[in-house]
């Protein structure tokens, strides 16, 4: 139970905040403020301030409108301030970040009478490194053992010198806080990585730029902030690391999850292994042929001669066992399609996961050989690390160890890589009620001046046991949120997909929008898609027909069927001049494409989007700009993914039906995302229509149209 001065707290600052910015109150957002603080502010901590008990999570869908920004900041912040704890709101995407950072965040601080202090944390990976950008200022582009490594990896650019040379003074007079994003043009990808570091190359406190390192500068207001700012892939990497590295500790922390239905992909991202076997080939090859000049500057420190003294044994299995692997990998090539289309990538995916024996021995010795190269590296690593402080005596130069530490920390890294990817790869599965790991192997063709590539990777099927152990069984509490959390109206899927008990608190927030002000459409021309034919002569009919003065979003389930559509439409006389109108995704930058879209309708013009899955989720066309969705076919996903396809097979070998357990549900959210982008806000109306006759014919289709909003409906 929330503790009476608390509860006093938060119903005087949630006054305080509608009258500052004078909006009404709204039913759902009470009842999210509500439902948060009495279970954030039911959660007992022990004299230590650890949590007492398992009920201190809630998972709450409120849709759009709802107004459940301001719902969790205001319930959430005084509960954490009054548990001396820290309040991370972890987003999703960059729009709903800065949403919070620039305008949710400074009304609550303006308006609601609460003090507190709030900032944006990142991976070290998007701050500029200061040891990196003055070895490109002094000419050397990185220090001499790093171009060991690099010359042949990454091409020369002759205007990195020039950008370092404006990052440089943009930064020493403040007008530039040495983050990426925050930089006026973009800068690429090759660029960057001359630029910046990882946790394994920083030497931290032993850094001569330490006092001016922009990410410890960033990291020091994180620190003292009441509110940290995060993305959900920052909140794994730190999870990853052993929860504290870069954010406050799981057991320190209230976590907010917006957009929490992207957590479980997010998530599964993070515990997937791949190792390019071309790539590694050349790594290997050249640390094999760099090994001389270690021995020469680094030989005289006794326990790194002893480490270095074994890397040439694990060389030796390492170097033929990748050949082994290759020739395997091009037998199951063999019995792959021939490429279509403009794909460059074909896989070769393990049934159940399931590795033949004679792989996994091969593995298995792989295993052990990156095993031991990894911790000769780490013992190295951990030499040049203490040789640079200078309280600590390793009888290493501490220059030495700078021009060194880059490169074997790379090194490290991409040994350590290897490593969990062949124990993913080799480890057989023993736990007969979880489902096996997914293990493939990827052949890519070349393209863009790339030679092919042979890839082999290994990833759970799911996250739930990762996320129940590592995060909510750790956290002191936290709140899941998003417009679309249940499918088929509940929260069955989620559950299975996040870890999350059934203990925790559940809840389906109402909308304060009016859906009776849209009408969903299932015209007698929707057809069949297994007609192919015929539903995409359907598709190019409705469009033709369409009222010219319209805005419309049409939704696309393939690039091949939206590229038939456009190009049907300007074969046709009729409707050349319309199909010049129609802005295609991907052919314009997203940004651009919506301003043309908005704009086209300001001048009174009717203005046609064909997009793709993107285009369902996350784009907000409110009012005029948006009166029609078109939905060409049910969002229905086809496991053909190597995670997907493991997990369904694992599901049918079980009894089980994966269609009905994991294709309709998924499909369910996506429909649901999809006819969201037509209500935006409490007076917009329109027509949803779908052309896909599955919805009305199949068994199935009852329960996507049942979890849908309470629409008017024109079903013929």
């Amino acid at each position: 139970m929330v503790k009476p001065e608390i509860k006093e707290e938060i119903q005087g600052a949630y006054r305080q905040l509608l009258d500052g910015l004078k909006l009404k109150p709204r039913y759902g957002q009470k009842l999210m403020i509500a439902e948060i603080a009495r279970t954030l502010g039911g959660i007992e901590a022990d004299s230590e301030g650890l949590r007492v008990g398992n009920e201190h999570i809630c998972v709450l869908e409120a849709g759009t409108g709802t107004g459940k920004t301001l719902a969790y900041l205001l319930s959430a912040l005084p509960i954490a301030r009054a548990a001396n704890k820290r309040l991370i709101i972890s987003t999703a995407t960059v729009a709903l970040q800065e949403q919070v950072l620039h305008q949710d965040l400074p009304a609550l601080k303006e308006h609601a009478g609460i003090p507190f202090s709030y900032a944006l944390a990142k991976g070290r990976g998007r701050y500029l490194c200061l040891s990196r950008l003055e070895q490109v200022l002094d000419g050397t582009q990185a220090n001499p053992t790093m171009s060991l490594f690099e010359r042949e990896l990454a091409a020369p650019n002759e205007q990195l010198g020039e950008l370092a040379q404006e990052l440089a003074g943009e930064y020493a007079n403040g007008r530039w806080e040495g983050d990426r994003d925050s930089w006026p043009e973009p800068i690429s990808d090759r660029d960057w990585r001359q630029l910046t570091i990882d946790h394994r190359q920083c030497t931290n406190r032993r850094c001569g730029h330490f006092s001016a390192c922009a990410f410890f500068r960033a990291r020091r207001k994180v620190e003292e902030a009441d509110v940290i700012v995060v993305n959900h892939d920052l909140v794994l990497a730190d999870l990853a690391l052993g929860g504290g590295m870069v954010l406050p500790a799981p057991k320190e922390s209230f976590y907010v999850f917006d957009e929490a239905h992207h957590l479980p992909d997010k998530a599964l991202d993070h515990f997937h292994h791949r190792l390019p076997l071309h790539g590694a080939g050349r790594w290997i090859s050249l640390l094999k042929r760099s090994l001389t000049e270690m021995n020469t500057a680094l030989g005289k420190q006794a326990v790194i001669a002893r480490l270095l003294a074994t890397i040439p044994d694990a060389l030796a299995t390492i170097e033929p066992r990748l050949t082994e692997v290759l020739g395997i990998a091009g037998g199951f090539e063999q019995a792959l399609p021939p490429l279509q289309g403009d794909n460059t990538t074909r896989r070769y995916r393990f049934e159940m996961g399931r590795v033949p024996a004679e792989f996994r021995d091969l593995t298995s010795t792989l295993v052990a050989a990156f095993a031991a190269l990894s911790k000769s590296l780490d013992g190295m690593l951990e030499i040049l690390r203490e040789s640079l402080d200078p309280d600590k005596s390793t009888g290493l130069q501490r220059e030495v160890a700078e021009e060194w530490l880059p490169l074997i920390a790379m090194l490290h890294g991409r040994a350590n890589d290897a490593f969990s990817l062949w124990q993913a790869f080799s480890e057989p599965d023993v736990e007969p009620d979880q489902p096996p790991q997914a293990r493939w192997i990827e052949f890519q063709s070349g393209r863009d001046n790339a030679g092919d590539e042979v890839v082999i990777a290994a990833s759970p099927v799911s996250a739930a046991h990762t996320l129940a152990q590592h995060l909510w069984g750790r956290c002191f509490g936290a709140v899941l949120t998003s417009a679309t959390l249940t499918a088929l109206g509940g929260f069955e899927r989620l559950q299975e997909r996040a870890g999350l008990a059934n203990r925790y608190r559940y809840q389906r927030l109402p909308s304060s929008f009016d859906y009776s002000r849209a009408v969903l459409s299932v015209p007698r021309s929707a057809v069949d898609p297994a007609q192919r034919d015929q539903h995409e002569r359907s598709i190019i009919d409705f469009v033709r027909d369409l009222d010219g003065n319209e805005a419309v979003l049409v939704l696309f389930s393939s690039r091949r069927q939206l590229r038939a559509v456009e190009q049907a439409l300007f074969d046709d006389t009729a409707t050349r001049e319309r199909a010049k109108a129609i802005l295609i995704q991907d052919q314009l930058p997203r940004r651009e494409l919506l301003e043309r879209h908005r704009k086209r309708v300001d001048e009174g013009e009717g203005s046609i989007i064909f997009g793709l899955a993107s285009f369902a989720e996350g784009v907000d066309l409110p009012g005029r700009y948006l009166r029609h969705v078109v939905i060409t076919r049910l969002p229905f996903s086809v496991p053909d993914d190597p995670v997907g396809a493991t997990l369904s097979e694992w599901i049918e070998s079980r009894g089980g039906n994966a269609f009905m357990r994991i294709t309709v549900p998924d499909a369910s959210i996506r429909l649901v995302q999809a006819c969201g982008r037509l209500i935006r806000k409490e007076q917009d109306e329109g027509v949803i229509t779908i052309l896909d006759r599955r919805i009305v014919t199949k068994r199935y289709g009852k329960a996507l149209l049942d979890s849908l909003p309470p629409f008017r409906r024109e079903i013929a």
